[in-house]
């Protein structure tokens, strides 16, 4: 009711009176009306915008539409929007199943590369410069490593078969940061080209994958793959090899190498190096390892009276950082800072090593067979 109705005075009879009250009413209701019109025009326009852009990604409407440019007619005309839509169908199922077949054929590579592929066992003797790398073993947790980028390479070659794991992958040894090798093996599972009775024929690289130059077209210039050959299943580069070889080169300035050469013939046999080596309580307990030989021999490099030389040191395993401390402390020797006669306490456990020998940091080379 409004306020006129309420009004006492209000004169129902009065025909002008309710003319202008019925105006007002209307215009009321078609303000409303109006509004929700607006209202209602603003969501069909949002709504088409969206069923347009849709329509712009179907291939049927582009095709039509410079169909339509190029004739100056509606082609819908001709063929009818039934056909249209039909072919628009069509399309999205053709899309749909394309895009199923691809998924299959990206999901499913990986399987296809461990499982149907042949693969082989084999070894792989490597060479490296270690003066960037953070050592040979990826767990050091620090990149780059020899390990980290020789996976790197078999995954982009499509080489390796499943991880370290499924692989069966062992290596010879590890090395320090800035050491470098020339005969570091690693044994794994690759792909290969020939089945299992193929690959025991005479001639084991007969019609098989060029593993070296594979790898070596990938692999950055400080780390070559010398050479590879098939392995028997018991196979282990670690526990089947029968020799390490260290080598580290020096300038002779300042150092008597008589002296040097007579304290490090007492090196070779069986000790207990406990004193020579960085304590891994975890993982090794017993401590005693096999020098086989020791030898200090001239390189023909000089530099005016200075020459190299080559402090090399063979043994059939060693413990962690164990042939670094040796050379520091044959070189203290070499300086007369330190007595030869330490080395027999040393090996003794009488005597105890000082902890920057350890740490001591001293490039050398090292050769596994």
């Amino acid at each position: 009711m409004s306020k006129l109705e309420g009004d006492p005075h209000f004169n129902y009879s009065d025909p002008l009176v309710m003319q202008r009250f019925s105006d007002k009413d209307l215009i009321t209701t078609l303000q409303a009306q109006l509004h929700s019109l607006q209202k209602r025009l603003g969501e069909l326009e949002i709504e088409n915008a969206k069923l347009s852009s849709q329509l712009s990604e179907c291939p049927c409407y582009r095709i039509k539409d410079r169909v339509d440019h190029t004739l100056g007619t509606d082609v819908s005309s001709i063929l009818g929007e039934e056909d249209i839509k039909t072919c628009c169908v069509r399309e999205q199922a053709v899309s749909l199943t394309r895009n199923k077949n691809l998924k299959k054929r990206t999901s499913g590579h990986k399987n296809t590369s461990t499982q149907n592929y042949s693969k082989r066992f084999v070894a792989l003797k490597i060479m490296y410069f270690g003066q960037r790398f953070y050592g040979f073993a990826s767990e050091a947790q620090m990149d780059p490593t020899v390990e980290s980028e020789i996976f790197k390479a078999l995954e982009k070659t499509r080489l390796l078969v499943g991880d370290k794991q499924e692989s069966q992958y062992s290596r010879c040894g590890r090395t320090d940061k800035g050491v470098s090798s020339v005969g570091q093996v690693i044994a794994l599972f690759l792909r290969s080209n020939l089945k299992g009775s193929d690959q025991n024929c005479g001639d084991p690289g007969k019609g098989e994958i060029d593993y070296v130059r594979l790898l070596n077209r990938v692999l950055p210039n400080d780390i070559r793959v010398l050479g590879w050959c098939p392995a028997p299943m018991d196979f282990h580069a670690r526990f089947t090899c029968l020799s390490r070889e260290y080598k580290y080169l020096f300038w002779t300035k300042n150092l008597d190498l008589m002296v040097m050469e007579s304290a490090g013939k007492k090196l070779v046999g069986e000790h207990d190096f406990r004193n020579f080596c960085r304590m891994d309580a975890v993982n090794v307990h017993n401590y005693r390892r096999n020098i086989t030989s020791f030898e200090i021999s001239p390189c023909s490099e000089r530099f005016g009276d200075n020459r190299l030389f080559a402090m090399i040191i063979k043994g059939s395993a060693f413990l962690w950082h164990q042939v670094r401390c040796l050379v520091a402390v044959l070189f203290m020797i070499g300086q007369g800072l330190e007595s030869p006669n330490n080395l027999g306490k040393l090996c003794a456990c009488t005597l105890r090593m000082s902890a920057n020998l350890i740490n001591s940091k001293l490039p050398s080379f090292t050769r596994l067979c």
